[in-house]
């Protein structure tokens, strides 16, 4: 375990670390976290305040620079994983919207099986 560890702050300690940590790769995907973070924020709230337009603006957003974070060279998957995230928090947001908007105002029944099913006459087909 010590060895883990000690390995772990070598490593910490690396100019390839310090590099990574120090450029756009690092801290642009951390400054993006906002995003996803209150999508999940608001999941809470009231869905009247969602806006449909910035909801479907925002997926477009994540989805070309999910693309983007794996063209890049080196592939940046920091980037991938935080627009990932905002991607599947505003595909939640947008359903409850339309839920809101365009659903039922009564929770859905689950549908139940009767115990007793009707039996149909079915007749044999005759050949001549």
């Amino acid at each position: 375990m010590a060895s883990l560890i000690s390995r772990g702050l070598t490593q910490l300690k690396s100019k390839e670390m310090r590099d990574y940590l120090m450029s756009t790769h690092f801290w642009g995907p951390i400054a993006n976290w906002g995003l996803p973070l209150a999508a999940l924020a608001d999941l809470k709230k009231d869905p009247e305040i969602i806006s449909p337009k910035m909801t479907v603006a925002l997926c477009l957003y994540s989805m070309l620079f999910m693309r983007f974070a794996l063209q890049v060279k080196p592939k940046n998957r920091l980037l991938f994983a935080c627009h990932f995230a905002n991607e599947c928090a505003q595909l939640m947001q947008l359903a409850r919207f339309l839920n809101y908007k365009y659903g039922t105002s009564q929770p859905m029944k689950q549908y139940q099986v009767p115990s007793t099913t009707v039996k149909s006459k079915v007749e044999p087909v005759r050949s001549a």
